[in-house]
């Protein structure tokens, strides 16, 4: 019987260690706000989200402001979402393709849209509109991002 309970909290115990799966949540335009600029999430198809280890979550009514806050952020970040701009889906910040156009609209007019992959990047440009490519090192490092004061 001893046995039996040691395995079982062995087992209790593995369990408890295993890499836990990392989701992001639905944005609630009524409550979120975006931790960088303070504005309500009215535009959730533009939204952002960074999770912690410890499952705390922060939201971003912008890329740009999501892009601001991993520059530097407060805690440990486990995983950080973007919506896809064509097909409104969560998609991780940094394996996302990007595009960017002064002309393209985003809350707090960035210009800076986000894709699953180059492919759907390619086709977004070739309906609404030339944008230049860019990769989420580039985001984080090089890119000018404007003249928004936060």
């Amino acid at each position: 019987m001893k046995q039996i309970i040691l395995l079982v909290i062995i087992g209790l115990f593995l369990i408890g260690c295993s890499e836990q799966t990392i989701e992001p949540r639905n944005i609630d335009p009524e409550t979120d706000i975006c931790i960088v600029c303070n504005m309500g999430i009215t535009h959730p198809d533009y939204a952002g989200q960074v999770i912690f280890k410890n499952n705390d979550y922060l939201v971003f009514d912008d890329l740009g402001c999501l892009i601001e806050y991993l520059k530097n952020p407060e805690q440990e970040v486990a995983a950080a979402f973007i919506k896809s701009n064509d097909k409104q889906e969560w998609i991780d910040v940094k394996t996302a393709a990007y595009l960017y156009n002064e002309d393209y609209w985003t809350p707090m007019n960035y210009g800076v849209l986000a894709f699953a992959s180059i492919g759907d990047a390619t086709i977004y440009e070739q309906e609404n509109g030339a944008g230049k490519p860019l990769g989420y090192e580039e985001l984080v490092t090089s890119f000018n991002w404007g003249v928004h004061e936060h």
